[in-house]
């Protein structure tokens, strides 16, 4: 299995820096000031020195990384002016804040404003970026009162603003409520680790991007710490890619079989047959109905085709089912009841061959749960979140409550669920999550969903095994489809470009 970076909860997070502190011989202020030093070098990259910052800290640890924050910023000579306003939240501050604030008092150019409760919030100069360091990971209460205000304030302002670690007012493990106050950021500094709550829809109004920035928290502690939580790294798939050697020929790559189509839904199965031979299957069949086949070898001639007893709809199986090295199901199907006999037929037929069941395989299931005891042993299912909630026939209130229901239906019937979305969760029967991290909103587009089941079918006949076939493919569809938005467009994004970007 592929595992790549983990996600830790904040007690982890807290246990991951006492380890270091303990182990690595640094104290806790000096690891912040590692920590502050990684955050300035990726402002200095990514947004430049010469601007006028506006550093906004509570009276925490996060606070004291803006404190630390400010302090650097004012020994750089391009830096426009730094001003440093402190929420007095309380009548304790932490240690590191403390210490912080002491060096800060000994920098010259930094203006420091000290705002009790129910002062209004008002900057004295304009300003080019806020650095948010009011709350961090910590936070175990939605923010109210004063604090309410003051972040309610700075989100009028319109101004750039990057978070510290957190953006204030989310929680770091848990979704947010629709009425929640949240800091509006930008570019969110995360550090070592991602947050969970940053792969929840509900995180998505609130931060448009998150960097995770390494501080050196110690490598043992994140080796022998246990997490079902994973995001998937561009550099880890990279690396799991097969090589190509100079004398290889097409049957060294598999043959993949499509299931797909019917009247009037033809460019879903040209889609997903497009997107099979670009992600490097050797041969490709695609079985659909009869008044599909000049379609798709109009459309594909690289494709070969396998024809239906159907005229219309899927109504029956290709021959020879268990040549295939792979196959994929679905795409632009239906759900009629000649359909459904066909796939379950598929079903209790296919053996031992990889399978992914997409679109309306995943509608048939839900329509005939029964179908469900038939699922062979690590197939791939890749629903969006209403599929899924069909599947499983339940609505949900959150998406954690959603991602831990899909957790529990992969170890049920021993398959993986790839549960699409901004941060698609590949769901592994042992309980393990993968979060992809490529991709843009531009590819919420239809066909979107056939181009992926066509590179998972393809890298299942190319001999990946599932879980990996899953997990790089839906880190290379993304990444194609970001590649995509670069070259059209977010707004003018369409499937085919990202199979022309794979």
């Amino acid at each position: 299995m592929m595992k790549d970076k983990k996600i830790f909860t904040v007690a982890q997070i807290r246990e991951a820096d006492a380890y270091t502190i303990n182990c690595g011989s640094i104290s806790s202020v000096n690891l912040m000031e590692r920590a502050v030093a990684a955050c300035v070098q990726w402002i200095g990259t990514h947004t430049g020195f010469a601007r006028r910052f506006v550093i906004v800290c509570g009276q925490g640890n996060n606070g004291g990384d803006g404190l630390a924050i400010a302090r650097m910023l004012s020994q750089i000579q391009e830096v426009k002016g730094v001003e440093v306003y402190i929420l007095r939240l309380s009548e304790r501050s932490t240690p590191d804040f403390s210490e912080n604030f002491r060096r800060l008092q000994q920098c010259a150019g930094v203006t420091i404003y000290e705002l009790l409760p129910d002062t209004a919030f008002r900057l004295k100069q304009p300003a080019d970026i806020l650095i948010d360091a009011i709350i961090g990971s910590g936070l175990s209460a939605p923010v109210s009162g004063w604090l309410k205000e003051v972040i309610t304030t700075i989100n009028a302002l319109n101004m750039p603003v990057i978070s510290i670690d957190i953006p204030s007012g989310m929680f770091a493990d848990i979704p947010l409520s629709k009425d929640a106050t949240v800091i509006r950021a930008e570019q969110v500094l995360s550090f070592q680790f991602p947050k969970l709550s940053f792969m929840f829809p509900e995180s998505g109004a609130f931060m448009e991007a998150f960097h995770v920035l390494p501080i050196g928290i110690e490598e043992t502690y994140i080796i022998q710490t246990p997490t079902p939580w994973y995001y998937i790294t561009e550099d880890a798939v990279l690396a799991s890619l097969k090589k190509r050697c100079k004398f290889t020929h097409k049957g060294d790559f598999g043959h993949a079989l499509l299931i797909a189509g019917s009247y009037g839904k033809m460019g879903a199965a040209v889609l997903a047959a497009r997107a099979c031979l670009r992600a490097g299957t050797g041969l490709l069949t695609v079985h659909v109905p009869q008044k599909g086949v000049a379609v798709l070898q109009t459309a594909f001639p690289e494709a070969m085709v396998s024809v239906d007893e159907g005229q219309e709809i899927i109504s029956s199986l290709p021959n020879n089912l268990l040549n295939y090295d792979g196959v994929g199901v679905g795409s632009g199907m239906g759900t009629q009841p000649f359909t459904r006999e066909a796939l379950r037929s598929l079903l209790e037929h296919i053996g031992a061959t990889p399978l992914v069941l997409d679109a309306d395989a995943l509608n048939i299931l839900a329509l005939e749960p029964a179908l469900l005891k038939f699922l062979p042993e690590n197939t791939i299912l890749t629903p969006h979140p209403k599929e899924f909630e069909r599947l499983s026939g339940q609505a949900y209130t959150d998406s954690l409550s959603r991602l831990q229901a899909a957790q529990a239906f992969a170890a049920q019937y021993k398959v993986i669920v790839l549960l699409k979305g901004a941060y698609t969760a590949v769901c592994v029967p042992d309980g393990t999550v993968f979060f992809n991290t490529t991709g843009n909103p531009g590819m919420a587009t239809a066909g979107s969903g056939d181009v992926l089941t066509g590179v998972i079918t393809s890298l299942l006949a190319q001999g990946y095994t599932p879980l990996d076939a899953a997990i790089i493919s839906v880190c290379l569809h993304g990444r194609a489809g970001d590649k995509a938005a670069v070259q059209r467009g977010q707004t003018a994004l369409i499937a085919s470009d990202i199979i022309e970007s794979l």
